[in-house]
């Protein structure tokens, strides 16, 4: 295994077996990758305009842009199939799991970090965002740590800068030694943003504000938050209409639903992106549509937690964006983009029929709608002048044997991982492999801290 990317100067990956382009175009050439991006996308029977310094024969590969994870909570690979709440519910299985996470420290979180991502790339995803609101005695510098893996495995992130103010002595969600003062989640936003935000194409490392949801932070921070990302130009991700427990919570503590609190702390704009968003009306459809929202569709998490299905097409025909998220991994318990996508599919198919959820949709929404969901034009599709993110797929494991299209037998017949995953001009992934990264002794490490935390 190589211990380092391979780059070339010119590349044409020639002749795939299948290419998915959100345009439909024509890709059964191949495409050329130059300085980073896509330089040429070649219809069937072209030629690259002029000489590659490398060729790589894509004839037994499906070509899909990299997969776009939009909710994730990285250090909850810590606690996957924990026993005491495998039937729970959200809330008790919150309440069960927020004194756990409680004793989290950095050396655990950096290994769960690894982990995730590390899971992520394996399945084709070369964006990420991690939503994490996490901040215990000791654990101040988790987005920084957070940094240091991202830029380790060469993967695009969006962290996101969480927060949790309104603990169970005020009538919150989560214990005391989880929550934190306004003015130290603003001061550490601000901090992060300076040292981290990268703007325009090609960004690796992006930061966002968080705050939880409504049950776990207050009406001040907030409003805060979205001033602050009005200021400093990011976006806003919070958890958002994902159980009916949720909606009850609302309706007690503010005396309204989820969209109006939402609208009324304001956040209902098109710098918003939301998980979940199950239990939405009609008249919140249309308004969140008509904001151009975002809505990250976490369908193994939703079955998980039986919380409910997202009316993705409504939302989406209304106006606002789909995107998926494998979400945390305590609610999965994976951390695959390809196994959420094809969730997506049998999912959404049971509330709208076969014809209406096809693969390409679902694709179109694991890709170009995390794009726009994360606020980026740059990724997501293979179009001439994106960057070079993508992911490569081998079709002859025993799962795949009698397919006939390739696109779909991704998802019908249940690809998991890709052979190879290309980000930024550079391969992060060969023959299944990920450059530089000891998976034995990765995970070795990792189940140690896992047993460790929830023996504490």
């Amino acid at each position: 295994m190589s211990e380092h990317p391979v780059s070339v100067t010119r590349l044409w990956i020639k002749h795939p077996l299948a290419c998915f382009t959100a345009t439909q175009a024509d890709a059964r050439g191949g495409l050329v990758i130059e300085g980073g991006q896509i330089a040429e996308v070649l219809a069937a029977g072209q030629q690259p305009s002029s000489p590659c310094d490398q060729i790589f024969d894509a004839r037994e590969h499906v070509l899909l842009p990299g997969l776009i994870n939009t909710h994730h909570h990285f250090y909850q690979t810590l606690t996957r199939a924990w026993g005491p709440v495998v039937s729970e519910p959200l809330f008790p299985w919150l309440q069960q799991l927020y004194p756990v996470w409680a004793r989290l420290t950095p050396e655990a979180l950096a290994l769960a970090t690894e982990v995730a991502m590390a899971e992520l790339l394996l399945s084709g995803c070369t964006t990420t965002s991690d939503h994490h609101y996490l901040f215990p005695q000791g654990m101040e510098e988790a987005i920084d740590i957070e940094v240091a893996v991202v830029n380790r495995l060469g993967m695009r992130a969006m962290l996101t800068r969480g927060s949790m103010s309104l603990g169970q002595a005020s009538g919150g969600l989560p214990p005391e030694q989880t929550v934190q003062d306004a003015e130290t989640i603003l001061q550490d936003s601000e901090r992060l943003i300076a040292r981290y935000h990268q703007r325009g194409d090609g960004a690796r490392i992006q930061i966002a504000l968080a705050p939880c949801s409504p049950f776990s932070v207050t009406t001040e921070i907030m409003r805060a938050s979205a001033a602050l990302a009005e200021e400093q130009d990011v976006r806003l991700h919070t958890h958002l209409a994902e159980t009916l427990d949720e909606e009850t919570f609302c309706q007690q503590r503010f005396g309204l639903r989820t969209v109006d609190y939402l609208e009324s702390v304001g956040w209902l704009s098109d710098r918003t992106w939301l998980a979940h968003g199950i239990h939405f009306n009609e008249d919140e459809i249309a308004r969140l549509g008509t904001a151009g929202a975002a809505i990250c569709h976490c369908p193994v998490s939703n079955m998980r937690l039986a919380s409910g299905i997202c009316r993705t097409r409504e939302l989406e025909q209304a106006g606002a964006v789909i995107s998926l998220g494998v979400d945390g991994s305590a609610s999965n318990d994976a951390s695959n983009m390809m196994y959420e996508a094809r969730q997506t599919l049998y999912l959404q198919r049971l509330r709208y029929g076969a014809n209406e959820i096809t693969p390409q949709r679902v694709l179109g929404w694991a890709t170009l709608g995390g794009a726009r969901a994360l606020g980026r034009e740059d990724i997501g599709q293979i179009a001439v002048g994106k960057q070079a993110d993508l992911a490569l797929y081998r079709l002859d494991e025993l799962r795949f044997s009698g397919s006939h299209d390739p696109l779909a037998a991704l998802l019908l017949c249940g690809a998991e991982r890709a052979d190879r995953v290309m980000i930024g001009g550079e391969w992060r992934v060969t023959d299944g492999d990920i450059a530089g990264l000891d998976t034995e002794a990765l995970m070795a490490r990792h189940r140690q801290a896992a047993k460790k935390l929830v023996a504490l």
